[in-house]
Parts: C-alpha cells; structure tokens; sequence
C-alpha cells in the first residue's frame, strides 16, 4: 500500500456504511484526498483525476493542497458536481460540550438542527445531533437519495454530538438521520429532534427551514397578569374553520379571520392547542414529535410568526399549549433514539405512560434537561409567544400517576413527588422569567400539591398560574344537576372559595370539558332548551364574576350542540338561531366588564377582593357575594339556579345609594325573559355583616351584576 493510501478495511468499513469515524478516511490528508460518490465512475478535484479504489465509488488520489470544496463526477454520458462536505472543519465547539454535558446550554435551537451557514467560506447548512451511543450517525435526505453510506456525520466525543456542514443545499429538502446501533444494527430512519420545518403527515422528514420574519410587535407590552384582565379563547387551529372542501386553512387565513373575532368578543388572549408538529390528527397535538417544527398542516413556519406577529399588532396575546409530559414512540422520533433509553428514562415505572402509550422523558439527565429548557426558550424567544401552558404537569410530577400498588418506586425520601421533574419545572420556570421575563408559565395540574405557582424558595414550582381543575369539576358537577338537587350540592359551588387565593388561577372551561363523550356545555344542561341556555348563560356569569383568570375554549362561546371534533370546524351555522348569538353576545359583554370593572379582576389573586354576601342559601340555590378593586370600589354577583324568579331578596350591600344592574343574564338581547331589575335603592340598613342592604329581583336560571351608580359614599367591606 502507497504512503497516505486509505487500508482495504478502511475502505470497506466507508462503502458498507460501518465506519463511525469518517472524517478519519474521507477528505483531505496530507496531500491525499479521498472521497466517496456512490455510482460515480470518474471523480474529479480542481481538475485532478482521482483514482477509483472500489468499484462501489471510493476514489482517492493526490492533490497539491487542502483548497479544493468540490467534486465533479461523471457516469457514462452524465456528470455533475457535488460538496466535500470532508474538506471543512468542525462547526461547533467544546463550549457546545461542556454546556450540553452539564445541562445548562439554553441555545441549544441556535446549535442542533440544521442551520443555514457560511462556515469556511462557503454558504450551506450545519447539521448537529445528538446520539452518544451510536456507533455511526449519517445525514440522508433528498440530496442524497436516502443513502446512509453517503454523509456519515462527526462525532463529537466529549459529548456525544455528531456534526456535518454541507455547501449547496436549498431550503425545503426533506432529510432525516440514519442511525447505526452500537452492535451494528441500523435503526428506522429518525426525524431531527431540532428540526424547524416538517413534512405533512404522512410524511415523517424533517424539511430544511429558516422561519424568517422582520417582526412588528417592537409596541406589544404584555402586562404582568396580576391586576390585570385576562380571558383567554382556547383554539384548536385545523378545526376552528375550514375550507368547503375540508382543506386545513393556513397561518395567514386564520389570522385574517380567527383575530378580528376574537378581538370583537373581547378576551385578551388567544391560547393554541399544540402547534408543533405531530403524526396523529387525533391527538391533538398532544402527542408532539417535532418539538420545534410548526405542524405542517398550517402551512410554513413562518406563517406561525405572522399569525403572532399580526396578534400583538392586534393588542392580543398568544399562548402555546407545550407538551414535556410524554412523546409518543412513532419510530422516526425520540423514542429509542439511538438504540436505547436517551430522551426516556430506563426504568419502565418512569419511562412510560401505562395510560397513553407513550414514552416519558429523563427529566433528570442533564442532555435532556437542556433539550427541554431550550426548546420552551426557542418558543417564547424565537416566535414571541407570550407565554406557554404547560400540558399534564400532574403526571410529570407524581410517580404513581396511574400506576396501582407496585407499578412504582418511592422517591429517596419514601414519598411519591418525581424529584427530577420536579427540579426540571423550577428550573424551565426560572429560565423564562430570566430569559422572557414578559412571559407567563401556566400549569395544568389536578394535583393537591401546594404551590405551584408559588415561587421554589417557597416550596413551589415557579409557576405564574395554574388551571383550577377542582373548580371546573365541582361546577360542572353542580350544572348539570336538576334544579331540585341543587340544594343538596351547594358546596359543589362555593368550596372554590376556600382555597381560592392558594395559587394564582385560571379558570378553565377548556376542549377536555366537550369531548369523549361529555357532549357540549349546553348539552350538560338540565332541563329544556330555553332552560339549557338559561343554565349556561347564568354560568357563565358565575364563572366571570368569580375570583381568577377565565378560558373558554372555542365555540362554546355560542353553545354548540355537537361536541367537539377534530375531525371538522365548529357548527357556525347555530349563529344563524338568536339563543346561540345570545350566549355569544353574553360573553362578549362579560369580556367588556371583565376589563372594564376593576373589581372584577383587579384583585383576584387576592383575599381583599372578596367577600361573601351570602354563601349559604343551599334551600334556594343561591350565591351573592362582592368583587373590590384596589380602591374599595364595589362589584355584586348574585346567582339563582333556579328556575324560579325570587323578587324582594334581601342582599347586604356596602353602601347606601343606588345601585344599577351593569349585567342580567336574563335579559332579552341574550335570549333570557326579560325579568331585570334596571336600578335599586341600598338603604343604610345592615344586613348580613355590611352596613346597607337592598331588595333585588333574581331572575329565573340567571347571575347579575350590580354597581354603585355613584361612588360618593365611604366604602366598606363586611
């Protein structure tokens, strides 16, 4: 064999795609350059011949010097010219190891994946990934016909990252990575955990992407959410609407239409129902496999920071559904990444859901830590989401969710608190407020663990808010009972209040509540159809009036009949019939009193912006009570879950003076019957611990809302 001339065994390991170490044999060395083009006959560098050494398309020749970039290969009558991508350098550093090893690389999006470069020179893309126990990791694609034998990448050993830089690809080709298992088994081809952009389904590649956008949102000022208004609509964007022949609309048709309507009923945020990409329509987008890859089913990336963009513009905050809970075991995802536990962990009671089917993540690997942290930066920062809500945060922090006697392991401390994901959400939650501080983290947790959004010095989580589950299930409970068993449920309604100031909360009546079978909102009603809408409407007001943020998800702003699907848009139809757009014009008219009256949110996540008229009318099924503002200006709610109109009741009010009635759910703009009480007179007379009081009419099924006409007189709270 000639000085510098690759072994027959070095040769063979390259052409049968065994080689883990490619960078070792192929490109330039010492004068010698070698270089593998499958079906190629001649090969070419700067005009010099090299030698074929295996008919397969291994060439090797010598070369005057280390400048070359480029191959010209021939095939008979055909040529063409492709990269070396062996002749450049390495493009990520031993920072990128030492941060990714020890868990604390918060760019991680700006370094995996593939990115749009000039490295050396040359324009092309760097493509990084990570698979420590591989033994050989190639870039296959579009580019290279799928063959794993062509692009066998470098591998980083401080940190198990592999790499490549290729010149001359173009936006939009489809790649993935072949990965070769440690005892030589080559696994089912895997999407890129960091890629931007990805096939629509049933494709499964990543697609080469740079979502570039010049935003306009420099004037958007997210406020904090304590003391502010905030009314969030739910979407699940492929089914809000559709095209008549079903197509999907995309980012920029939804922002033409879904903004302007939800600006017009008045809620201040719109919160999307997972949007990275997924391979099952069903899931919702819960089941997510592209991390940081807009589904394709709206269009281009891009257009997702258009819809965002176009919100802010709007004065609308957009909040993104994100799913570190589970990730489903489609092979061209993370599960068995490269051949074993990696983003998962090892043991079978904390490495899988019994429930779903679907893996659970290593919260306490560093790798994946950082994995996790970056990805949920990547979206507040890279698409200017306002804030993300964190989906099952129950299941990721309690090791015996769903597992019976057994099926699980205590923690080191005997309980059964998952201490990695538990450490893993304070540390995202920390991140955020550092790195997006604008940005609001929300749970969704049915746990009784204390704290959640309470900060970790506190023993929390660090979350802002968190969704009151025990709230939606006890009202709901207490809805869909007929009016004569109400009395014996009250405390399925006023129980919230106990522990109403424990965490900051969300009120939510989201798509969870009006699918598998549980019908519509409407539909849970007891009674009949005027009675229905009555019991919705005088719900609606109880939910507004109550203490928290508020989420309705889409379309239960015009009480549909049909539940929910995913399979086809709302039934807008319904708004043609007046007791659907009057439900729609309630909720409009909550949202306006929402910001409009301070008490009703200026201090919801606080005790002093409360008070009880009468909690305890269980015989009548009655709940009154007081909203403040910061400066004692007073809010009434008074609801009667009955079908029955009670006039002369006697509520305690604050201050003597008129009163005017700013909300009657019974009115006949919402389809009520029109039983109002327009003005009434508060008399200094006490009554149930306040210094005035006053006689009200309640109507049937119905909530209203009193003020004070005039503020002159010293307020007081009870």
């Amino acid at each position: 064999m000639a000085t510098g001339e690759a072994g027959e065994a070095a040769i063979a390991a390259i052409v049968e795609g065994r080689h883990g170490d490619p960078f070792a044999v192929l490109g330039p060395h010492g004068g010698v350059l070698r270089a593998f083009v499958p079906g190629a006959e001649t090969l070419h560098a700067d005009g010099i011949a090299l030698t074929l050494r295996h008919p397969a398309g291994f060439f090797e020749g010598a070369v005057p010097g280390p400048g070359h970039r480029w191959l010209t290969a021939t095939r008979g009558h055909e040529s063409w010219v492709e990269p070396d991508p062996y002749a450049f350098g390495p493009t990520l550093g031993p920072l990128d190891d030492h941060l990714l090893v020890e868990g604390t690389h918060h760019a991680l999006a700006e370094r995996l994946g593939a990115h749009p470069i000039t490295h050396e020179g040359e324009a092309g893309w760097r493509f990084a990934v990570w698979a420590p126990h591989a033994q050989r990791v190639s870039l296959v694609g579009d580019f290279n016909l799928w063959d794993g034998r062509r692009h066998p990448m470098r591998k980083r050993l401080d940190s198990g990252l592999w790499e490549i830089f290729i010149p001359g690809l173009h936006a939009g080709a489809a790649y993935k990575y072949e990965l070769r298992r440690h005892d030589g088994v080559v696994l089912p081809l895997k999407a890129d955990p960091y890629g931007f952009a990805a096939e629509l389904r049933p494709g499964t590649a990543s697609r080469l992407a740079a979502p570039a956008h010049d935003w306009a949102d420099a004037a958007w000022r997210p406020k904090p959410h304590r003391g502010q208004p905030m009314s969030v609509y739910e979407v699940h964007p492929t089914s809000w609407k559709r095209h008549w022949d079903d197509r999907f609309w995309n980012w920029d048709e939804l922002a033409a239409d879904l903004i302007p309507y939800v600006l017009d009923l008045g809620f201040t945020h719109i919160e999307l129902m997972p949007v990275m990409e997924h391979p099952l329509d069903m899931s919702w987008g819960y089941q997510t496999i592209g991390l940081h890859a807009p589904t394709a089913r709206l269009g281009e990336p891009a257009g997702l920071k258009r819809f965002i963009d176009a919100a802010h513009q709007a004065g609308l905050g957009v909040l993104l559904d994100w799913v570190p809970a589970h990730f489903p075991k489609d092979a061209h995802g993370l599960a068995m990444f490269d051949g074993g536990p990696l983003y998962e962990h090892a043991d079978p009671q904390r490495g899988a859901h019994p429930d779903w089917g679907t893996a659970i993540y290593d919260y306490g690997r560093p790798e994946v830590l950082a994995f996790l942290a970056a990805n949920a930066l990547f979206w507040l920062r890279e698409y200017h989401a306002d804030g993300l809500r964190v989906d099952a945060v129950s299941s990721m922090i309690r090791l015996d969710y769903s597992r019976g006697p057994g099926e699980w392991t205590p923690n080191e401390f005997g309980g059964n608190e998952n201490l990695d994901a538990v450490a893993f959400l304070r540390r995202v939650n920390a991140l955020a407020r550092a790195h997006a501080p604008a940005t609001l983290m929300i749970a969704e947790d049915a746990t009784d663990r204390p704290g959640i959004s309470r900060p970790p010095e506190e023993g929390g989580l660090g979350f802002h808010m968190k969704w009151n589950m025990g709230w939606m299930n006890d009202t709901l409970r207490y809805m869909a009972l007929d009016p004569l068993a109400r009395s014996h449920q009250h405390q399925l309604m006023n129980f919230s209040i106990v522990y109403a100031w424990n965490e900051d909360f969300i009120l939510p009546l989201s798509h969870d509540e009006v699918v598998h079978g549980k019908g519509t909102l409407v539909g849970r009603m007891p009674g009949d159809t005027w009675q229905r809408f009555a019991n919705l409407r005088a719900y609606y007001g109880f939910m507004w009036g109550h203490p928290g943020k508020k989420l309705l998800f889409m379309g239960q702003e015009f009480a549909p009949w049909r539940e929910w699907s995913e399979t086809r848009e709302l039934d807008w139809w319904l708004l043609a019939y007046a007791p659907h757009r009057g439900v729609r014009d309630l909720v409009r008219e909550l949202n306006r009193l929402h910001r409009a009256e301070p008490a009703l949110h200026q201090l919801d996540h606080s005790p002093a912006g409360f008070a009880w008229i009468d909690a305890d009318d269980a015989q009548h099924s009655t709940f009154s009570w007081l909203r403040f503002a910061a400066d004692g200006a007073p809010v009434a709610v008074i609801s009667n879950f009955t079908p029955v109109p009670r006039t002369g009741r006697l509520i305690g009010l604050p201050q003597a003076g008129m009163w005017e009635e700013i909300l009657n759910t019974d009115a006949w703009a919402f389809g009520g019957s029109g039983v109002v009480n327009g003005t009434i007179t508060a008399e200094a007379k006490p009554a149930f611990g306040f210094p005035a009081s006053a006689q009200v009419t309640l109507p049937p099924l119905a909530t209203i809302y009193l003020k004070p006409r005039t503020r002159g007189a010293e307020n007081a709270k009870g």
